[in-house]
C-alpha cells in the first residue's frame, strides 16, 4: 500500500511537471534538456558497469544536452545572432574527439566504448532533441512559433496506453505480447491501451474541430505513438534484461529510473516526427 501511495504521488508530479512545461517554450527547454542529461548520465553509469567498458561520461552527457540545445535554437526564434548551420559543428567536434580519444586511452575494448557511445546519442539524446520539431513549427511566411499541443498529445498518448493496458492486462490478459523480453505484458492490454489512445485523438479531434490535423490524422498520429511507444518500452526492457537489472535507476520512487520512465517516449517521438512530417507531404 506504501509503495502504491509513493508510486501515485510520483506519478501525478511527474504528469503535472510534463505538462506545465509545455506551457511556456523555456520551461520545455529546460526541463527536457535536464531530462536529457540525467537520462544519459544514467545510461552511461548503466554500461560502465560492463566488463570491459569505459565510457566517458561527462563529456557524453554533455554532448548529449548540447545536441538538445542546439536543436532548440534550429527549429526556434528563441536565440538570435548566430547563423543556425554553425550551431552543430560544436557537436560534431565533441563526436570526433570521443572517437579519436580511443587511440590514445588503450581501453580494453574500444570497439565497445565507441558503441555505447554512440548509442546514448541515438537512442537518447537524439529523440528528446526531436522533441523541438514538434514544438516549433512554421507558418508559410516562415514565422516560427510555439505549439504546445502536438509534443504534449505524444505523451498524452502514451499516458493513455500505459493506463488502458495495464487496466486491461490486469482484468482479461491471457495471451503473452512478447514473453522472451517482457512476460507482463499481453496482447489484450495491447489492444486495450490502443482503443484508449484512438479514443484520446478522437477527444481532440472533436475538441479541436480539424482545426490543426483531421481526425484521420489525429487517429493516425494516436496509433504510431502506440504502436512505437510499445516497442520502445520493449527496447528498453531487452536493454535491462542483457545488462541483468530490474530498473534502470531508483531516482524517481515508484517507477525506477529515467529510461524506466521515458522508454516509450524515446521511440514514439522519432515516430511521431516522421509521421507528421510524412502528412505535410501529402
Amino acid at each position: 500500500m506504501k509503495n502504491f501511495i509513493i508510486r501515485t504521488i510520483t506519478g501525478i508530479i511527474f504528469v503535472a511537471a510534463i505538462v506545465a512545461s509545455f506551457l511556456r517554450p523555456e520551461a520545455m527547454v529546460l526541463l527536457f534538456s535536464i531530462i536529457t542529461g540525467m537520462t544519459v548520465w544514467e545510461y552511461t553509469g548503466l554500461v560502465n558497469n560492463r566488463p570491459g567498458v569505459t565510457v566517458n561520461r561527462f563529456i557524453t552527457t554533455v554532448a548529449a544536452v548540447y545536441l538538445f540545445y542546439a536543436m532548440t535554437y534550429y527549429c526556434s526564434d528563441l536565440y538570435a545572432g548566430v547563423a543556425k548551420s554553425v550551431v552543430f559543428i560544436p557537436y560534431l567536434v565533441t563526436i570526433i574527439y570521443l572517437l579519436v580519444a580511443e587511440l590514445y586511452l588503450k581501453q580494453e575494448d574500444p570497439i565497445q566504448d565507441w558503441a555505447y557511445t554512440m548509442l546514448s546519442q541515438m537512442y537518447i539524446a537524439l529523440p528528446f532533441s526531436l522533441l523541438n520539431v514538434l514544438a516549433f513549427t512554421a507558418n508559410g511566411s516562415g514565422l516560427v512559433s510555439f505549439n504546445t499541443l502536438l509534443p504534449l498529445s505524444v505523451f498524452v498518448f502514451l499516458w493513455l496506453n500505459d493506463t488502458g493496458a495495464y487496466c486491461v492486462g490486469s482484468l482479461i490478459g491471457r495471451h503473452k505480447l512478447f514473453p522472451r523480453i517482457s512476460p507482463g505484458k499481453s496482447w489484450e492490454g495491447s489492444i486495450g491501451g490502443a482503443v484508449v489512445v484512438l479514443a484520446g485523438a478522437w477527444a481532440i479531434s472533436h475538441f479541436l474541430d480539424g482545426s490543426m490535423l483531421t481526425m484521420p490524422q489525429w487517429l493516425g498520429l494516436g496509433l504510431t505513438v502506440v504502436v512505437f511507444g510499445t516497442w520502445g518500452d520493449l527496447v528498453e526492457s531487452l536493454f535491462k534484461r542483457t545488462l541483468g537489472i530490474k530498473d534502470s535507476g531508483s531516482i524517481l520512487p515508484g517507477h525506477g529510473g529515467m529510461l524506466d520512465r521515458f522508454d516509450s517516449a524515446l521511440m514514439a517521438i522519432p515516430a511521431a516526427v516522421v509521421y507528421l512530417y510524412t502528412l505535410s507531404l501529402f
